[in-house]
């Protein structure tokens, strides 16, 4: 009987102790989550959270306020996305560290007071926490200070913080690109972006070096494969190079670099040099580099081709400027890595590796093009003038945004006629005939919407159909975050869509003509807020507005919830037709 006591009294302490035992394996909040606070330079505070090894933090959990001080709108880094039992819900956390800055306006000396959220991974969640810091601050608002004493993510007013992905998007193109890039390790990026980079092969932006690659190999008329290869190697590298400095200099300028690119100057400037290089198509002239240069280089690498490398070199690197850097998910993804964390190296490889993938079909392009290509005959120049009609319709797609539309229906009406009549008086093939009746009509049905007052080169006659008065959809412009703010805040329950547009984006200008006038589009979007901004100037106010939703330029699409705050997972970057478009406005519950 003793030793059963005995045995009963062990079992009961062992099974009480248990549950000390736990919660003695777990840190307490002020070690798992070591708060400190620091004024930085400019006017701005910094507040950072050592997340210990196991252990997480919610983002949406951080509140701040301010006794003695005005705080602005806090910017959070990318963190990663997971559905939260506690919660139920998809969140945003972040392990290790996390550095939260904010623009403060203060006099003097002000109290800190923060409070966050945490959870240990073996399953405690802890209660909020409260932490305090007395700091000094300056007399001077930093940019961007708001007259608010409180600041927490549930309010409208930060509803989408400063650059950064949408909370919550955890499936999304940019938080995935943002969690590969994050890790750091190479060998995991550059596959990746390599894939992400063939994707881009086949988007507006990129397709179109495909026609000038193909005139350089055309016109070294009869061409070995490994020659073929050699070529398409050095103008891919061109445009490789040019793409991840472009991407690099994005990232670190953090904004304005696609506006800038898209300039009436910029986009003329272009426009003129690819004019000239179909102008070379067309036996004007030969594109390459003066003779002097090209005895140098011979001379300099022994080989008769450098010159001729150089040229292609070259091309590759205009034809990327030319074409610029899509603003597509993985770009976006990249360039917003590197503005957030300056990490030149990880950014600046993972943009040369996204290049390459994007070279592949050039590769391929070019070297099925070399054996292909017949030895001699007339064929050749048809194709080389081929081309340069091409090249011609990019130049003018290039500089459509800076140009009235009537004057880009006359010119589409010229380029198309001219080459369908040239053709149809050429040739007698049946298929050069049919290739040339089509541009015919086409260039016929611009100019009869020019003469019927149509203004729109998509749709030349779209305004002679029945409806033809009603519009796509209806926006109502804002200027400024705290337009946003307060519209987002004044829905009335109601969903809400905000469009980044500007003239010069070409992308925004199918959205708008292609998209929005869908049926399906304008139904699902019926009871919802509909709020756009034009980001064609440039200002401070397009430029606060690009950086508050981490984006480099249009055509971007933020959705909200009746709350005001942005739909994870919901982001709309570049073109979508409509039935892609109405699949993404799904998540507009």
């Amino acid at each position: 009987m003793r030793a059963c006591a005995a045995l009963l009294l062990l079992l009961c302490a062992l099974l009480a102790s248990g549950p000390a035992a736990a919660a003695d394996e777990f840190l307490e909040p002020g070690v798992a989550f070591k708060f400190s606070a620091r004024m930085q330079e400019g006017g701005t505070l910094a507040v950072t959270y050592d997340i210990a090894d196991g252990y997480y933090m919610y983002r949406e959990q951080f509140k701040f306020s301010a006794d003695g001080a005005t705080l602005g709108t806090p910017t959070f880094p990318v963190g990663k996305v997971k559905f939260d039992d506690t919660f139920q819900k998809n969140v945003e956390t972040y392990r290790k560290s996390v550095t939260i800055t904010m623009p403060v306006q203060a006099a003097g000396l002000f109290t800190l007071k923060a409070t966050s959220q945490g959870c240990a991974d073996a399953g405690l969640c802890y209660s909020p926490q409260e932490a305090t810091e007395r700091l000094m601050g300056n007399a001077v608002a930093a940019p961007g200070a708001t007259p608010a004493m409180s600041v927490t993510p549930a309010t409208p007013a930060s509803a989408a913080p400063v650059a950064m992905a949408p909370a919550g998007a955890a499936p999304s193109e940019l938080s995935g690109i943002a969690a590969v890039l994050g890790g750091g390790k190479l060998v995991a990026i550059i596959p990746a972006f390599i894939l992400l980079g063939l994707g881009l092969a086949f988007t507006p932006c990129v397709l179109p070096m495909v026609p000038i690659l193909s005139s350089i190999i055309v016109g070294e008329g009869a061409i070995k494969r490994a020659r073929a290869l050699l070529l398409s190697v050095t103008y891919a590298l061109g445009m490789a190079l040019v793409y991840t400095a472009l991407g690099v200099a994005a990232g670190l300028a953090g904004e304005g670099l696609a506006a800038a690119l898209q300039n009436p100057w910029v986009l003329g400037t272009f426009g003129i040099l690819i004019v000239a290089m179909a102008l070379s198509m067309f036996g004007v002239y030969e594109l390459q580099l003066p003779a002097a240069l090209q005895t140098r280089l011979a001379n300099a690498s022994g080989r008769q081709s450098s010159g001729k490398l150089a040229g292609v070199f070259a091309m590759g690197a205009i034809s990327a400027l030319i074409v610029g850097p899509c603003v597509a998910a993985p770009l976006a993804g990249a360039l917003l890595y590197i503005s957030q964390t300056r990490d030149v190296v990880v950014g600046g490889a993972a943009l040369f590796a996204m290049a390459i993938g994007m070279s592949i079909p050039l590769l391929l392009v070019g070297v099925s093009a070399g054996s292909l290509l017949p030895r001699a005959g007339a064929w050749m120049n048809s194709v080389k003038r081929f081309f340069g009609v091409l090249m011609l319709a990019m130049a003018l797609w290039l500089v459509s945004p800076v140009l009235p539309a009537a004057l880009q229906m006359v010119m589409w009406a010229a380029l198309l006629m001219g080459y369908g009549f040239y053709l149809l008086r050429s040739t007698r093939h049946w298929a050069a005939m049919t290739l040339a009746a089509a541009f015919a009509v086409l260039g016929v049905v611009q100019l009869l919407g020019f003469a019927s007052g149509g203004r729109d080169p998509l749709a030349p006659l779209a305004h002679l159909a029945p409806g033809a008065g009603e519009h796509g959809l209806r926006f109502t412009r804002i200027k400024t975050v705290a337009q946003l703010d307060a519209a987002l805040a004044q829905t009335g329950g109601k969903t809400a869509m905000l469009d980044f547009y500007a003239d010069w984006c070409v992308s925004c200008k199918e959205m708008e003509k292609l998209t929005f006038v869908d049926p399906g589009v304008k139904a699902r979007l019926a009871d919802s807020v509909l709020l756009q901004v034009d980001v064609t100037a440039n200002d401070a106010d397009d430029k606060a507005m690009l950086k508050r939703f981490g984006l480099f330029g249009p055509p971007g699409i933020i959705l909200f919830d009746a709350r005001g705050q942005e739909i994870p997972d919901s982001r709309v970057i570049g073109y979508q037709n409509a039935e892609k478009f109405t699949a993404s406005l799904a998540k507009l519950k």
